[in-house]
């Protein structure tokens, strides 16, 4: 199992990398040649590139060739990558270091590093409509694309979560963040899979809640990373969140170690409704208790 884990994650992380690589490869000659260096400098940085695995496993587990989902994996991580460059700048976490390099705005500056975000969550939808998929599908996995970055999504899981640091959070408030702030991209990375495999009704929820439960296990496991872990291992700065509305401060590593194992449980079970799962599975426990 280990070893399939491993060579699956190579295999889909080679070929997303190659398909944004090429991608952006066309543009070089263009004058705003530094915008694209910027966009590139993050976007192809080394990563787990997680959102196009599980767009593509999903697209697999829903019985479609995986490899027509690409357009849709690279959109949600054009998507990711704005947000990281985004998050790093000044007026938001102001952090020096992202996967283990000099952040975007280090590098860019900030005029550069905000338009290079800008650029990257636009050209993802212009990326995500050319799929190979019947036109209804795409106006769904746009829909289902723009909901989950959007004031919806992400950006209002960001909204609340910089509107909450001079006070304690709820419980509720605290999901009502991370559900939105990291759960969203990764719902839209397994809903469009299944999209991408013209899937059944039954499939897209599953993935679905799927998605919402992995996608707190994993930010609950970041959180506790936070407090013990390295920067030499994290690859950035750690302690950062220490006075910030997480679960590690609202539970205590103890309690959020039993939240970690109930939500990737309740997680595992929606993966009945795909006949073959084992890789999903063990992806999904390697992820809920990693140490990096």
């Amino acid at each position: 199992m280990k070893q399939m884990l491993e060579q699956r994650t190579r295999e889909y992380r080679a070929y997303i990398e190659k398909f944004m690589a090429d991608y952006y490869a066309r543009f070089h000659d263009e004058p705003q040649r530094e915008l694209f260096e910027s966009m590139e400098y993050s976007l192809l940085a080394p990563g787990k590139r997680l959102r196009p695995v599980f767009a593509f496993e999903f697209c697999r587990m829903a019985g479609g060739d995986w490899k027509k989902a690409a357009p849709f994996a690279a959109a949600v991580e054009m998507i990711h990558n704005y947000s990281l460059i985004h998050d790093d700048l000044p007026c938001m976490d102001n952090d020096d270091y992202r996967r283990g390099r000099l952040t975007n705005h280090k590098v860019y500056g900030e005029t550069m590093a905000v338009l290079a975000g800008d650029a990257l969550l636009t050209d993802a939808f212009a990326v995500a409509a050319s799929a190979e998929i019947p036109g209804k599908d795409i106006a769904f996995a746009i829909q289902v694309l723009s909901e989950n970055a959007g004031s919806l999504g992400m950006v209002g899981g960001q909204v609340l979560d910089t509107q909450s640091e001079q006070r304690l959070l709820t419980e509720q408030e605290v999901l009502d963040i991370q559900s939105r702030k990291t759960g969203a991209l990764i719902n839209a990375a397994c809903v469009l899979g299944v999209i991408a495999a013209e899937g059944s009704e039954e499939q897209l929820q599953a993935a679905a809640c799927f998605a919402g439960a992995l996608g707190l296990a994993f930010q609950i496991r970041d959180d506790m990373l936070d407090v013990i872990g390295t920067q030499e291992e994290m690859g950035k700065g750690v302690g950062t969140d220490a006075n910030k509305n997480t679960f590690v401060r609202l539970y205590g590593l103890e309690k959020c170690e039993e939240l970690v194992q109930k939500y990737t449980d309740t997680a595992l079970e929606f993966l009945s409704v795909f006949p073959e799962n084992d890789y999903m599975r063990a992806l999904a426990l390697s992820l809920t208790t990693r140490t990096v």
